[in-house]
């Protein structure tokens, strides 16, 4: 099963991920707010106050992303 074990926020709507599998992806959900729940995610500073809830990242609105998503969408990231 993936899993999110820690992400960092960088700009804008992009994220650090680092997955159970060891391995970093670049994930940009600048294309994936779509949506009412997503809405107070555009608000940047908002964006950037994601947790790790469970196995993915989430925010305190109960928006959040599978794992898998992230995973699909991230480039991979160097060490």
């Amino acid at each position: 099963m993936l899993e999110v074990k820690s992400a960092k926020y960088l700009s804008e709507y992009k994220i650090l991920v680092h997955f159970n599998t060891g391995e970093k992806k670049l994930v940009d959900l600048s294309h994936s707010l779509v949506g009412k729940v997503f809405q107070p995610l555009i608000n940047t500073s908002y964006f950037s106050s994601f947790k790790i809830n469970f196995n993915t990242i989430e925010w305190d609105n109960g928006a959040d992303f599978a794992p898998e998503y992230l995973y699909e969408l991230g480039t991979n990231a160097e060490s």
